[in-house]
């Protein structure tokens, strides 16, 4: 990925970062739908994207001139923002990557997007609850069944089903990381079949099992506590 990118394409298919980064869009605009639902973008936003996150991109006529920033092994809340200034961003990063991040990070004001569609209103509740049933989502807003998947994956370029495995992943993978249940407990919390389960959805997601994630974290925390 390149700090600087002037994108001149009608749109960018769905495709997955392995690494937390923020986009800062200096000029354009472009729509962004992904696993933390749909953002309007436009000059001066900020979205801010967690590690393994997929989303695709749909640009306006006039493309779009977005600033980079890598933010490897940095926690964020994924989501978008605004910027008062991005330029300044811009100039202070010609200079200092570091100085333009802690500029970028300081001045962000974080906001809510309010949804287009019904896609946006399944996308958000699936965030909210990766066990929630399709079937009666559908039902309770009466839509059918082939409706919700052919109308979701016309916006988001994946189907709900899937959408929901990525959730439900993502939310596993923040409590191996950042708690010290049991594996075994955060399966059975997120509505996994079984801990295999569980773990095939992790590693599907990231490459790497749930063993190995919480020992990564778990080797951050005595690191910490040694710095301590």
């Amino acid at each position: 990925m390149r700090m600087w990118q002037s994108i001149r394409a009608s749109a960018l298919g769905r495709h997955l970062h392995e690494e937390a980064y923020a986009a800062l869009v200096l000029s354009g605009g472009y729509e962004e739908a992904g696993d933390h639902g749909r953002f309007l973008v436009k000059a001066g936003n900020v979205v801010f994207h967690e590690q393994f996150e997929a989303h695709l991109d749909r640009f306006s006529e006039t493309g779009a001139v977005v600033l980079n920033f890598r933010l490897p092994g940095c926690s964020l809340t994924p989501g978008i923002a605004k910027v008062a200034d991005p330029d300044s961003i811009a100039r202070t990063a010609e200079r200092s990557r570091r100085d333009a991040l802690n500029l970028l990070f300081s001045s962000a004001i974080s906001e809510t997007p309010q949804p287009a569609d019904w896609p946006d209103l399944l996308a958000a509740a699936l965030v909210q609850n990766p066990s929630l049933k399709l079937s009666q989502w559908g039902e309770t807003i009466g839509i059918a069944p082939w409706a919700v998947s052919r109308g979701f994956a016309l916006v988001f370029g994946v189907s709900p089903e899937a959408f929901r495995a990525r959730t439900r992943g993502r939310h596993a993978l923040n409590s191996i990381k950042n708690t010290d249940a049991p594996l075994a407990s955060i399966a059975a919390e997120l509505g996994f079949s079984d801990q295999s389960h569980m773990t095939r959805s992790v590693k599907q997601l990231t490459g790497i099992g749930p063993q190995a994630w919480r020992s990564v974290a778990n080797g951050f925390k005595t690191r910490r506590n040694i710095d301590v």
